[in-house]
């Protein structure tokens, strides 16, 4: 029976392991940091252009955080929104690479890992995607492995 929510959508049938997924870009500004950073991540690296300068940093960085759901916007706008998705399980190996700063374009791949169904709810398969989120640089800033459940077309297979 299909479902009239996901109907038109790629189910877990339709997906490959090994495809890579584009996720555009997205460029991070001053005013997107510091909104962010003042209501969910408030160290001063991420705040005051003085005090981020004099850190590790070396200058207003995004929260990884930040650089996480920014990731995940673009995932979803590039590849989840087209699939039947009904959410997310977890990530591991989340790993921030290097500090996003004010004005840096990050964008990226993501690339279908692994696949397999529920052995429990058959009508679902578990899809793995493994992240990549690159600066304008080409410098790493974001990797991680995001498990995905996505609705079957066909229960009994």
């Amino acid at each position: 029976m299909t479902n009239p929510v996901t109907a038109g959508r790629r189910h877990f049938e339709d997906l490959v392991e090994g495809e890579v997924i584009d996720l555009g870009h997205t460029k991070v500004t001053k005013d997107m940091i510091t909104t962010f950073a003042r209501e969910f991540d408030p160290f001063p690296f991420h705040l005051d252009e003085e005090a981020a300068r004099k850190s590790l940093l070396g200058g207003l960085s995004s929260s990884g955080w930040q650089t996480g759901g920014l990731s995940l916007r673009m995932l979803v706008d590039s590849f989840l929104s087209k699939v039947a998705s009904c959410g997310g399980l977890g990530f591991t190996d989340l790993k921030w690479k290097n500090p996003v700063m004010v004005n840096d374009t990050i964008g990226g791949t993501v690339t279908i890992a692994g696949l397999r169904r529920s052995s429990s709810h058959p009508q679902w398969g578990i899809v793995t995607l493994d992240f990549d989120i690159r600066n304008q640089n080409d410098k790493p800033v974001l990797t991680m492995r995001l498990a995905n459940l996505v609705e079957c077309r066909e229960v009994a297979a």
